[in-house]
């Protein structure tokens, strides 16, 4: 059973780095771990893996010691902790606007004393070890998982101080796309609302002792999160590498016909 990157980084105070991969192209995994990222965001809110993928892909962050935050597609408990057992290191979960959400969510991940796990204790994230003595494991499933909720509506922003007091959460996550669109649906033109949620965040977990995190794309924006106290920051994916490659490729090809 192996130690979480991430949640290594942020209990000692740094920046815990992260890449996105929303594809099944197990190089990757590879050459993030690498290139020294901590983890990689995981996406199957938007993208579509079936299992056997899934497992692949498990088995290449676990070979290559690099920590998988899978953002989930499902609230559904077993099939929540249905990903751990195959490896996953932390689960992101979408869309969570209630502090009531946050506790089922908790329930769901978390083994006792902290939440209400079913207990396998024979899949990947064990090493696939099947022990009697069941409380090493959980004591380690609960120290080195972790719980990811993201911050995404404006009623997540007010209700922000309680989802951060939820025993069990181990980070909270700005999702600027969602709450970005949903601010300018309601007027906000020039983001202001959008640099106050950030704000609200970063002292709502201060306030706990909570890590947070959020994508970032440039070295000015890094520096700024950074500087708010984000732990976690989520720079490059599969798309945007593959984009620019191909344009700068087909860049070449123009120089040459000219």
């Amino acid at each position: 059973m192996r130690t979480s990157k991430t949640l290594k980084r942020i209990r000692s105070g740094g920046l815990a780095r992260c890449a996105n991969l929303g594809n099944p192209i197990p190089p990757y995994i590879v050459h993030a771990a690498r290139a020294g990222f901590d983890c990689i965001w995981l996406d199957l809110e938007h993208r579509a893996f079936d299992t056997r993928e899934l497992q692949v892909l498990m088995a290449h962050f676990r070979l290559y010691d690099i920590d998988c935050l899978l953002r989930a597609p499902t609230l559904e408990k077993t099939g929540l902790y249905r990903y751990l057992e195959d490896g996953a290191t932390g689960l992101m979960i979408p869309h969570v606007s209630t502090a009531e959400k946050a506790r089922q969510l908790v329930q769901a991940v978390k083994f006792p004393p902290v939440g209400d796990r079913g207990l396998d204790n024979a899949g990947l994230d064990s090493d696939y070890r099947i022990n009697p003595d069941s409380f090493a494991f959980i004591e380690w499933a609960n120290r080195e998982t972790f719980l990811v909720v993201q911050i995404e509506t404006p009623e997540a922003v007010e209700n922000v101080e309680e989802i951060a007091g939820v025993p069990g959460v181990d980070m909270l996550f700005v999702g600027p796309g969602d709450l970005g669109l949903r601010y300018r649906l309601e007027g906000d033109e020039t983001g202001a609302r959008l640099e106050a949620a950030y704000d609200r965040v970063a002292a709502a977990c201060k306030a706990h002792g909570v890590a947070w995190g959020c994508p970032a794309g440039t070295p000015e924006e890094m520096a700024k999160r950074r500087a708010q106290g984000a732990q976690l920051l989520c720079n490059c994916g599969d798309f945007g590498i593959l984009r620019d490659g191909l344009i700068a490729s087909s860049a070449m090809f123009d120089e040459v016909e000219k």
